[in-house]
This record gives structure tokens, sequence and C-alpha cells, in this order.
């Protein structure tokens, strides 16, 4: 099992910045991938970002040169970590993290992100 642990959602003006965070733990040595999903009201859940365990990086376009997906291995705990720039209205979701171990999906609870002036 993986525990996934969101933190770093609010509120933040257009064109504002937010980081998120990501600690993921319990079996995490099998882990291939991590990544960010956001849900907007009325949409289905979409990748914002995912990196590999050796550092390759996957964007949609629609935050590309905008987001970044970092990721840090600490002995217990793996964080990632998705640095948010220039934010719009569109980028309003609840966003989830989520761990691809050996084929099994694991999802944090989320946290939200508002973008409003």
């Amino acid at each position: 099992q993986v525990q996934l642990v969101e933190s770093g959602g609010g509120l933040v003006q257009p064109g504002g910045s937010l980081r998120l965070s990501c600690a993921a733990s319990g079996s995490i040595f099998a882990i291939n991938a991590m990544g960010w999903y956001r849900q907007a009201p009325g949409k289905q859940r979409e990748l914002v970002a995912a990196i590999t365990n050796g550092g390759r990086t996957n964007y949609a376009d629609s935050v590309q040169g905008r987001f970044t997906i970092s990721r840090e291995n600490a002995k217990n705990t793996v964080y990632v970590y998705l640095q948010m720039n220039s934010l719009k209205p569109e980028d309003t979701a609840v966003y989830y993290c989520n761990a691809d171990r050996s084929g099994v999906d694991y999802w944090g609870k989320g946290t939200l992100v508002t973008v409003s002036s």
C-alpha cells in the first residue's frame, strides 16, 4: 500500500503562483512514476504532469511552460512537487497526487486550487 498526502492548495489571483506538495509513504520501493491530476467541477479528471523514476517528465499542453513537476527521494518517503506559475481561472480544480506502483494506481484525497480575483 502507498499513502499519499497532498498540501499547498488555496486561493490565488490570476497570474499568481502556488506550489503543491505530495508525500508518498508506505510501500514506495516499487513506485514507477508519480504525477498530478486535476478535476474541475463537471469535468473528468485529467493528467496535469507526471514524472518517472528516471526523471522523465510529461505535461498537459494546457500547463506546458507554466507548471513544473519535480521529485525528491528521502529514506522512507517520496516527495513530488508541482510548481504552478502564471495561474489562470481555468486552472481551478481539485488537484490529486497519483502514484503508479507496479501498475496499480494510488490516489491522495486531493487539494483544492482556486484561481480567482
